[in-house]
């Protein structure tokens, strides 16, 4: 019995995706619920599993073409799955330092190896297990060295024409890559060229004494993580528990257009900003104001791991009333951070630095933070972007107020 192989059911924020990886090749044995395709869309990569014990019998979607929701991309032919008798389902057995270890390649990855003449031995595997996949082909570089002098009647490697294939120049010792931007990158772009477009969006900027909240985590990080099951306490819990606060107090900042309309919403969803090798992504809290500290971070913490594994869902990434971006924690020391549309601001954090302030009339030596609100003048006052962001430097510099709530 064949066995049709469909696209998730996207939402309608996504309206196609692109197959970006075949782990498993027609002819090739798979099990129920093992992986057999990636597919790329504008927010995350989702996974397709096989529904049942079988063969794979046919590919309908080549890596690199565009699939629609719910799209047959595949056939099982189903039955009992035997064991892959293919040269190419063999894992790739490698020796590093000395030690006979197991490095293992997805189909697509050892075939464009082959094309390329690259030596997977050589490739770090950045999926599960160390698995390599046809990504990490495409971003390995050869080793630069001194050219030899080229053979006579050597005649030039042709070129590799596949969707995803980089087309690399090189003139003398100059070399220079070409590669096709992800769909995630694309979309990206996309978004950040509407947002200069489509917005009248506007920066302010403050800056934050953090020695008090530095001292409340110091006295209680540990007795947290034992009483919170692990759990670290970061500041994005403070920084969250705080904006959440602000925008009860100017709805204005937690709002949207649509068209002529202002939309207000009567909850504070808040999106945290998660970098990953494929671009940013930002999956949401939702409720975070009827969220504790914990649990903030708890989630963020499980946000982050997800998307490091490509594991985030759709879902979680859909929507969100305002958004929070941690710069600081590769050192920014100012920015202007980008609207993530519909919203109408953005809240900005950057890296702690130590610096001379007046304080009572004596210059002390105290932790500070820049911080940066951009936001959407067209729905949004300078006068009520000012106050929000003077309500969470206050409520993060005396934090007995986000207790409080006052």
């Amino acid at each position: 019995m064949s066995i049709e192989i469909k696209a998730p059911t996207f939402p309608e924020s996504v309206q196609e995706g692109n197959i970006a990886t075949w782990h498993k090749q027609p002819g090739e044995s798979v099990m129920r619920d093992e992986l057999l395709v990636d597919i790329e869309t504008d927010k995350v990569v989702l996974e397709v599993v096989a529904p049942a014990d079988g063969t794979l019998e046919e590919v309908l979607k080549a890596e690199g073409e565009i699939v629609l929701s719910n799209e047959i991309i595949a056939r099982i032919a189903a039955g009992e799955a035997k064991a892959a008798t293919s040269v190419d389902a063999a894992p790739v057995t490698t020796t590093i330092d000395g030690n006979q270890g197991e490095k293992i390649a997805s189909p697509a990855a050892r075939k464009l190896a082959d094309e390329r003449g690259i030596d997977l031995q050589q490739v770090v595997g950045t999926g599960k297990g160390g698995r390599i996949s046809k990504e990490d082909v495409v971003a390995w570089q050869q080793p630069q060295v001194a050219p030899a002098a080229p053979e006579a009647n050597a005649q030039p490697a042709p070129a590799v024409q596949t969707p995803t294939a980089p087309i690399v120049s090189t003139v003398g010792d100059r070399v220079e890559k070409r590669v096709p931007m992800t769909r995630m990158r694309v979309r990206i772009a996309e978004r950040l060229l509407q947002v200069t477009q489509s917005t009248a969006m506007l920066t302010t900027f403050n800056e934050v004494d953090m020695h008090r909240i530095m001292r409340l985590r110091t006295a209680f990080k540990d007795e947290f993580t034992k009483v919170h099951n692990g759990t670290r306490l970061g500041f994005m819990g403070f920084f969250v528990r705080a904006a959440t606060e602000a925008l009860k107090r100017f709805p204005a900042v937690n709002a949207s257009i649509d068209g002529n309309d202002i939309v207000y919403h009567g909850y504070q969803d808040i999106g945290v900003a998660v970098s990953t090798d494929k671009g940013l992504v930002v999956p949401v809290l939702r409720d975070a104001d009827n969220m504790s500290i914990a649990e903030v971070e708890n989630t963020i913490a499980g946000f982050g791991a997800r998307a490091r594994d490509g594991k985030l869902t759709i879902e979680e990434m859909t929507g969100g009333t305002f958004t929070i971006t941690n710069g600081g924690v590769f050192g920014s020391v100012l920015s202007t951070p980008i609207l993530n549309p519909p919203q109408a601001a953005i809240l900005g954090m950057h890296t702690i630095q130590e610096r001379p302030i007046a304080e009572n009339g004596e210059v002390v030596i105290r932790p500070m933070m820049n911080l940066a609100l951009s936001y959407d003048h067209r729905l949004i006052d300078g006068k009520e972007a000012v106050r929000f962001l003077v309500a969470i430097k206050e409520m993060i510099e005396n934090p007995a107020k986000i207790l409080l709530e006052i």
